[in-house]
């Protein structure tokens, strides 16, 4: 098959659908190039709904620079992205993750919570039955968690992490990161104090080098100087600390809803 970016960017977009429960414009499209068809999720900067903290018209070269990053890890945490022009104008256009696997994160009844599962937050259901957000104790999803403190994700919930059938995870919804004011909110707390595994250090050393060259370069054209600059510091700071991020009490730990 074709490399998937180059169906994304060159491909001809053919929509399928809306996503009506994303929070922004978001429909589900074919990209078809020689053909090659992939289904893809497109996100045109003309449907972003205005936040008060990240600047209008920025958030899909802010999933794109998810990926860059994500890339240059070699941990393949975020789906093909590309920014490219749509029906809709321009958007970010992000491979569409087939064939889920059982969720790693999520609510689960507290008689069924096993030491394999890292507990997060208590709940009950409207009948009262006792529940805990809680996530798998998974080294994939010890990745994403190191991933999302570099990359300053203020928005990981349950629900943007997909466990594929292919033993694949990955992390979707990136429009909210790269911030230069620290925002993380996650679910992904289950690590929180804990040294970082041994692999980490190599992975952030070779991204610090990334950064600070070609990958710094490919950022700047989605974020400002000051968010490439501030991702350089996250990336030293995290290594240099050696431990998983713990949540800051400033702000909102877990991004609501959770899932």
């Amino acid at each position: 098959m074709s490399d998937p970016t180059e169906v994304l960017t060159h491909g001809v977009l053919e929509p399928e659908g809306r996503l009506v429960d994303a929070s922004n414009t978001t429909l589900r499209c074919w990209a078809t190039l020689d053909g090659v068809s992939v289904r893809c999720v497109y996100k045109p900067v003309a449907g972003e709904r205005p936040l008060w903290d990240f600047p209008d018209g920025t958030l899909a070269g802010r999933e794109v620079s998810a990926y860059l990053v994500s890339a240059e890890t070699g941990w393949d945490l975020v789906p093909a992205t590309v920014h490219r022009d749509g029906p809709l104008g321009p958007g970010a256009c992000q491979l569409w993750v087939e064939d889920l696997a059982e969720p790693v994160v999520g609510f689960l009844p507290d008689e069924e919570l096993t030491s394999d599962w890292h507990p997060i937050a208590s709940a009950r259901s409207d009948d009262g039955r006792a529940y805990t957000l809680a996530h798998a104790d998974d080294p994939r999803l010890a990745r994403m968690a190191i991933f999302d403190t570099v990359v300053n994700n203020a928005d990981r919930k349950g629900g943007h992490v997909l466990a594929a059938s292919d033993g694949g995870l990955y992390g979707v919804d990136h429009g909210v990161c790269f911030h230069v004011e620290p925002k993380l909110r996650t679910v992904l707390w289950g690590w929180a104090g804990q040294p970082l595994p041994a692999e980490a250090d190599s992975v952030l050393a070779r991204l610090a080098e990334a950064v600070d060259g070609p990958l710094g370069k490919a950022l700047s054209r989605h974020l400002t100087r000051a968010e490439v600059a501030a991702l350089a510091e996250r990336v030293a700071a995290t290594r240099s600390g050696g431990r998983f991020t713990g949540p800051s009490r400033q702000w909102p730990a877990v991004p609501w809803p959770p899932v």
